[in-house]
């Protein structure tokens, strides 16, 4: 993406904020099933060799991560933050495979789940709060 205009309309779809960025999604709805991504960072991150390393960094990050969790049809815009650059590239990709994940109109979380209580942890137990006594196993 490179229009301003591309970017404007982003900003009115979904976002996840997360501590390196903010991912904004939002689906075109004109037929075309292409993945379309942009990238912004203000001069507020800083001058221009940290704005490109950072944007280095996320253009290697949806390379990787895009053709298999982004949305067809949709444009992804990630927007960096202050914290993105000095953030290692690892939890970088974990950070934007949970936004992308936490976006996705497929994507199904265990509250939603037909059966399931609304209390359900990933877990499994049902509405207990974690406990020293509940952990080891002990009575009081």
């Amino acid at each position: 993406m490179t229009r301003r205009a591309d970017f404007l309309a982003a900003n009115a779809g979904k976002r996840a904020p997360m501590p390196g960025f903010v991912l904004l999604v939002r689906p075109r709805d004109d037929g075309d099933s292409a993945m379309r991504y942009g990238i912004t960072v203000t001069k507020k991150i800083g001058g221009a060799v940290v704005r490109n390393r950072m944007k280095r960094r996320f253009r290697a990050l949806v390379a990787e991560l895009l053709p298999e969790r982004g949305m067809l049809g949709a444009d992804h815009v990630l927007i960096g933050r202050a914290g993105g650059v000095e953030r290692d590239f690892g939890l970088l990709r974990t950070e934007l495979a949970k936004a992308l994940k936490r976006l996705s109109p497929n994507a199904v979380r265990p509250e939603l789940v037909k059966g399931l209580p609304s209390s359900f942890s990933e877990t499994g137990r049902e509405g207990r709060a974690s406990t020293s006594s509940a952990q080891t196993g002990e009575r009081a």
